[in-house]
């Protein structure tokens, strides 16, 4: 490494990504941690579709302030 270059990464979760990705186009949101919110207990595509993909991973939620959404729910498929 250069000794410009930090020698610390600082790891962020996918919500805190989309919610700093939010706040930068000036929505306010709370990062949720992984599995919290009722959203994320049930299934996320239905089985009787022929492009639904088997596997999907949840990867959290993210909870919108002054807004109509009340939450993002962030997933993985593949």
């Amino acid at each position: 490494m250069h000794d410009s270059e930090s020698d610390t990464f600082v790891l962020h979760t996918w919500p805190e990504k989309v919610s700093h990705m939010l706040k930068e186009i000036g929505v306010d949101s709370i990062p949720k941690e992984r599995g919290t919110d009722s959203v994320e207990k049930g299934d996320y595509y239905g089985r009787s579709f022929s492009q639904a993909p088997r596997m999907v991973t949840n990867q959290g939620c993210v909870e919108l302030k002054n807004s109509n959404i009340d939450v993002i729910q962030i997933i993985q498929k593949g």
